[in-house]
């Protein structure tokens, strides 16, 4: 029995005079105008939290966990691309899809879970706003309250068009990155070597550093913003084909980020033997070693992350509660359209601003219990993805292929495995056991 007695109906193609036009082939400014929530997911999942899991990941093992990041690449491309696909195909969210498709309790639960768990990420996000900002020399009580009603003048005053485009913008700024990972001087033969042949070190510390860079890449969260995203810019599957081409974009750069925070943390603080749990403290670790314009381009990529990530994460948690509730939902509309859409998001970076400018936050604790919460639910996602994915009554012939799905359900058991992996380990620290190093 499912949460509602009406039917699924697939969503049908509608050709647009748009489509028609944007349909030949062997042009190029139609992908790059495709660019957007595909680019957007996978770039807000290098939040503050990942930032720091990466530069840890350099700091510990220098380049012996660049491989991860390839693997991690084409898992989180997997995933967003069949989430994209469910929005173009049937112009809902995941959240219209899991209410119209899943008993009730099973609903309540995954949407429980992921507003609890989200509001920790956006918390977050504030505080690596103040964190980036104090790197600057400004205040955290001047820079959180003016970023979260930047952020809220955006959404709730804009279209979805003009917010795309200054998502999209702070999407730059990861470049400062890139760049810091050249001021670092890596040995780029070794970076090679490490790439294709890492040495890997098979203890407690280096299994939970691995689950901890995968589920900060592929947060639940993502996929629910691409999908909602795609829906809401009216995507059809004609369509598709320039979104697709957004997804994988979106997903190769973020990886090539990510790589390049754990290259700049390699090359100057794996050697010293430097431990950071923050990417406040890598910024702050690099100035003695690769000077102030490194830790200044790390700082600038870390508030443009957590800025980007600030926008995202409320933004895809409202979409995902107002679907379920059956509320009209869109940054489109208007205050009098969709009042509790518009209210919730408010409400959202409200709070998430007012609980990152507690004094003593422990943060550490809160980011330890967020990242159980998604470990939870990433098993979950995955598999309701993909049964939605499957429906032929759903997608028609948009499903899954044989090999396809071979792949996706490899992805989701071995995701599914490290996430229950790091609840484990994670609850057994919480009773002071530790593994074996």
């Amino acid at each position: 029995m499912t949460s509602t007695d009406q039917p699924i109906v697939p969503r049908k193609e509608t050709k647009r005079p748009a489509v028609e036009s944007r349909a030949k082939p062997r042009r190029i400014l139609p992908y790059l105008m495709a660019l957007g929530p595909g680019l957007l997911a996978a770039s807000a999942g290098n939040d503050a939290g990942g930032i720091a899991t990466y530069a840890s990941a350099g700091a510990t093992y220098g380049y012996n966990m660049l491989w991860a990041m390839i693997v991690v690449t084409i898992f989180v491309g997997v995933v967003q691309e069949m989430s994209a696909r469910l929005g173009a195909v049937t112009g809902k969210g995941f959240s219209d899809l899991v209410r119209e498709t899943f008993p009730l309790r099973m609903t309540a639960f995954i949407l429980g879970t992921l507003f609890i768990a989200n509001l920790g990420i956006i918390i977050s996000e504030f505080v690596g706003i103040a964190a980036a900002a104090e790197l600057f020399g400004v205040s955290r009580y001047l820079a959180v309250p003016l970023a979260a009603v930047v952020v809220w003048l955006l959404i709730t005053r804009g279209s979805y068009g003009n917010v795309e485009k200054v998502f999209l913008a702070l999407t730059l700024v990861f470049f400062a990155y890139i760049g810091a990972a050249f001021l670092a001087r890596p040995d780029w033969g070794l970076v090679l070597r490490r790439v294709v042949q890492p040495q890997i070190t098979w203890n407690a510390s280096y299994l939970q550093l691995l689950i901890a860079i995968i589920g900060t890449t592929i947060s639940p969260y993502m996929q629910l913003y691409v999908q909602s995203s795609v829906a809401e810019k009216g995507v059809t599957p004609a369509e598709y084909s320039y979104t697709r081409f957004d997804v994988i974009v979106g997903t190769i750069f973020a990886g090539i980020v990510a790589s390049f925070i754990i290259i700049a943390t390699a090359a100057t603080l794996h050697p010293l033997g430097i431990v950071i749990e923050t990417a406040a403290d890598a910024a702050l670790a690099l100035k003695p070693i690769a000077g102030t314009f490194a830790q200044e381009l790390f700082a600038l990529g870390l508030l443009g992350a957590s800025l980007l990530a600030a926008g995202v994460l409320p933004l895809a948690t409202t979409y995902v509660m107002s679907e379920a509730l059956g509320f009209e939902r869109g940054v489109s509309r208007t205050w009098q359209e969709a009042p509790v859409f518009l209210g919730l998001f408010t409400g959202l970076t409200v709070v998430g601003a007012l609980l990152a400018l507690i004094p003593g936050l422990p943060l550490i604790q809160v980011l330890v219990g967020v990242y159980v919460l998604n470990g939870l639910l990433l098993p979950i996602e995955l598999f309701a993805i993909l049964r939605l994915i499957n429906n032929h009554e759903l997608m028609g012939q948009y499903v899954n292929g044989r090999i396809y799905n071979l792949a996706a359900y490899g992805i989701a058991i071995v995701l599914s495995l490290l996430s229950l992996a790091l609840i484990g380990v994670t609850v057994l620290g919480w009773f002071g056991i530790t593994l074996g190093a």
